[in-house]
């Protein structure tokens, strides 16, 4: 057992040089793993094949058309400028909020469909136009921004890293991932708010550079979709899937079961990209969203399935039964997954990357850690996403975006974003080690 022990022990170090020393595409690097922990496990090549074969199949069955569509939403409100109509529509009803906390709003509310990464470039320019305007330090608000971003991209289906830790994990309740991940990652990002107006105190303001006409692109010179149009492929598809769960509850009824089909988070989602494509009508718009929104999930998809095909091989080993020699593993329960995918995340910076492998590797502990139902497999993805947010830094893109698009030098990025991303991995940590203490006490 302590043999197999050191073998996920090397596979994991190989993960983290392999991503991030190497530059090797996370794909490989996952494939190269399973084959080399399959080869320490003394796991026969052909069977070994089977193993990552069905990891990676079960994945990409379970969520590849979650991500699809998800990634298509989030192309959709780029393409059209709905995620700019967002960001306007939030500003105007939380005008009366300290600028800091609506732009975390704003972050909140579009990282849902749009990855952090994206959706930092996208926003960035309305950033620098609200500092120009209202004479707001920039520094201050890009924190706002960039945290507001990064905690729904961690903890809020459909973003990858959630939907795979979610299939990794079996949950079958996707719904109750979506309200309690939402309900931390609001809590995150007024942190992240919190943290904003902190540094705009701290610091003076300094004139914003903006290109020629750069600072109407965001608003006066662009044709945006209203707000709530923009807001219903995010808003419908969370309705829908409160609505079965609702129906769930009734007795038997003529077309409960077509309700409960159209209902479930495939369809719902489904719909929601229907919606979508209304934001811009015409077959043109369609089809080249959809190009896009392929383009873009075909990695994620090939990474969470070969993510899935690591976590095949490693419950091969029973680590179970060796937990159960260990008296202090039940003991530290919801920090397993947190120290997991904080070390992953450091080590080798992407936070998807960190969900992914960390989920794999606890699955087979659930049951010891006492995580094992649908809340307890909740609260284990909640630990292991904030986890995944310590720390943003110079091994992770967003680091680099963040910073280039908002022009802080690699100094002060490390003092304000970096910071503030630990800022929230902690505080996510006691929210999260909160909730699970009363849910045990229930």
């Amino acid at each position: 057992m302590t043999f197999s022990l050191f073998s996920i022990f090397l596979v994991i170090l190989w993960i983290v040089l392999g991503t991030s020393f190497t530059k090797l595409h996370p794909f490989l690097v996952l494939l190269t793993a399973a084959f080399f922990l399959a080869f320490l496990l003394g796991i026969a090549p052909l069977e070994a094949l089977s193993f990552i074969q069905k990891g990676f199949g079960k994945i990409v069955q379970n969520i590849g058309l979650l991500i699809l569509f998800g990634t298509v939403i989030g192309v959709a409100l780029e393409k059209s400028n709905g995620t700019i109509a967002l960001a306007n529509g939030i500003l105007k009803y939380l005008n009366k909020l300290p600028l800091p906390y609506a732009v975390s709003c704003i972050g909140y509310l579009v990282s849902i469909p749009v990855f952090c990464d994206a959706a930092f470039v996208i926003l960035s320019q309305l950033n620098k136009t609200l500092s120009r305007q209202t004479k707001t330090p920039l520094v201050g608000l890009t924190v706002a921004l960039s945290t507001g971003l990064f905690a729904p991209h961690v903890l809020v289906p459909p973003t990858p890293g959630p939907l795979a830790a979610a299939a990794n994990l079996n949950l079958e309740n996707l719904l109750l991932l979506i309200i309690i991940g939402g309900s931390i990652a609001f809590i995150l990002i007024l942190v992240g708010g919190w943290y904003g107006n902190f540094l705009i105190k701290k610091n003076k303001y300094e004139e914003v550079a903006l290109k020629e006409n750069e600072g109407k692109s965001t608003t006066e010179s662009l044709i945006l979709p209203s707000f709530r149009s923009a807001l219903l492929p995010i808003l419908v598809p969370i309705m829908m899937m409160c609505l079965g769960t609702m129906i769930k509850l009734f007795p038997e009824f003529y077309g409960k079961e077509y309700l409960l089909w159209l209902t479930e988070p495939t369809m719902a989602l489904g719909v929601g990209m229907l919606f979508a494509f209304q934001l811009i009508k015409g077959k043109e718009f369609v089809n080249t969203t959809l190009k896009k929104g392929i383009e873009q999930a075909a990695p994620i998809l090939i990474i969470t399935g070969m993510g899935g095909a690591v976590g095949t091989i490693i419950q091969t080993i029973p680590l179970q039964d060796y937990a159960k020699e260990i008296s202090t593993l039940s003991g530290l329960g919801i920090l397993i997954p947190f120290i997991i995918a904080a070390l992953l995340k450091t080590a080798q910076g992407s936070s998807t990357v960190a969900i992914i492998t960390t989920s794999s590797i606890i699955f087979p502990l659930l049951p010891i850690l006492g995580l094992d139902s649908e809340m307890g497999k909740v609260w284990a993805i909640m630990a292991l996403g904030v986890g995944s947010m310590t720390v943003s830094h110079a091994n992770d893109s967003y680091f680099w975006i963040v910073s280039q698009m908002s022009g802080l030098d690699v100094k002060t990025a490390y003092k304000t974003h970096t910071f503030g991303t630990l800022l929230q991995g902690a505080v996510g940590l006691v929210v999260v080690f909160t909730g699970y203490t009363i849910w045990n006490l229930l």
